[in-house]
This record gives C-alpha cells, sequence and structure tokens, in this order.
C-alpha cells in the first residue's frame, strides 16, 4: 500500500494520553549496553501501574537512537517483553490492555548513517500498537550548503522526504494501520548567500541562529 493510499478513512479513540519513556543513546554510550537493557526490562513493573494511577491509555517508547545492530535486536526483545507485561498485568487485574507505542526514525533503516542497522519490523508487527515515525528534521544545521525543507513530503530526487519514509516501513511489513506519522510545529530559518534567490536549493551564506517556533 502506497503512502498516499494508506490514508483511509480512521475512526480514532478519544485519549486521556500515554505516558512515554526516553532512551537516549548517550545512556548506551555511557554504560555497557547489556547492563543497561537489563536495568529496563527489570523495571518493567514501574512504568504500568504509574499509567495506570494517571489514566493514561499507554506507555511509549522513545529510544533516539540505537545505534547498531545489536541494539536493534535489543529493541525487538524490549517490545516482546513489555507486550508480555502488559498483557499480564491486563490479565491479573481484569483491565483494557494499555496501548504499546514507540517514536522511531523516519524509515525503518538507517540509510543516511555509515552504521547499517534496520528497525525490527517484525517485532513492531507483533507486539506493538502503533509507531510514531519522526518526519521532520530532514535539514537543519548540520547540512549548511543550500535552503531545504525540513519535513518534506514528497521528494522525487533523493529518499529524504515522509513518503519515502512511511512506504518503507511497509514494505518493512509494518501495517500502515501502525503508522501515525509524527509532524513539526516549528520551522528552521536560513541566511541567504543571495536574498534575490531565497527558493528551495539556493545557496546560504552562512548558518542562521537556529529557529524552533509554534
Amino acid at each position: 500500500m502506497s503512502f498516499s493510499s494508506a490514508f483511509s478513512s480512521l475512526t480514532l479513540p478519544e485519549s486521556k494520553g500515554i505516558k512515554g519513556g526516553y532512551w537516549p543513546s548517550w545512556l548506551a554510550e555511557q554504560n555497557p549496553l547489556e547492563e543497561a537493557f537489563q536495568a529496563v526490562t527489570l523495571s518493567l513493573a514501574w512504568p504500568i501501574p504509574t499509567a495506570r494511577k494517571y489514566g493514561f491509555d499507554g506507555l511509549d517508547l522513545d529510544w533516539e537512537f540505537p545505534n547498531n545492530e545489536q541494539d536493534m535486536s535489543n529493541l525487538s526483545l524490549l517490545f516482546k517483553q513489555w507486550r508480555k507485561a502488559i498483557e499480564i498485568e491486563s490479565i491479573s487485574y481484569n483491565k483494557p490492555k494499555l496501548i504499546l507505542s514507540a517514536a522511531i526514525y523516519f524509515a525503518p533503516d538507517f540509510f543516511l548513517s555509515d552504521v547499517p542497522r534496520i528497525y525490527p519490523g517484525v517485532a513492531i508487527r507483533n507486539y506493538v500498537d502503533f509507531i510514531n515515525p519522526m518526519c521532520f528534521d530532514y535539514h537543519g544545521s548540520w547540512d549548511t550548503s543550500v535552503t531545504n525543507e525540513h519535513a518534506l513530503v514528497y521528494d522525487n530526487s533523493s529518499k529524504i522526504s515522509t513518503s519515502y519514509g512511511v512506504d518503507s516501513w511497509a514494505f518493512q511489513g509494518v501495517p500502515p494501520e501502525k503508522l501515525v506519522i509524527g509532524l513539526p510545529l516549528y520551522g528552521r530559518t536560513w541566511k541567504l548567500k543571495n536574498t534575490k534567490r531565497n527558493g528551495i536549493g539556493h545557496r546560504l551564506s552562512e548558518l542562521a541562529p537556529e529557529t524552533m517556533a509554534l
């Protein structure tokens, strides 16, 4: 199913929110990954009662970003363990199952990185209710040659676009109904080399101050 056809009519239930958990890549760098992973696995019981206490509908995992294939393998196991914990809690206390979601890279493969790695599509399909591809920050302070759109929907000249990312998730085996696109509520500024040439792809004179505005 293509990016365009994936947007069929959907009815979404009213939500009270989802409790999130953010795991930055520097945490894995400062601690042995296995130890950090074991610590998270052993503490699975903590977020669930917290989500219940405050009336959240589920749990959200935000790992930015798995650094290598071993990280991806551990992420797959983490999804499995979280799903198991959610199932057990639901049966034990006769409550509706909490939702499990995750914020992830805009595409399943980090094709712009020197370290090849791919998200575990099978684990996402089997254990996660939905994922939020972060379809923004395609360009920014790290890309200072020409102006560009940091949340481009379509780009026929490259893979750096939302349409490519969403389609590639489907090819990875993740059902379209499990894809919820993450959109930015901010823009970025550019300082032009020639103010009369102010379109997309025009040269920059220098990096403008970073701007993130609602």
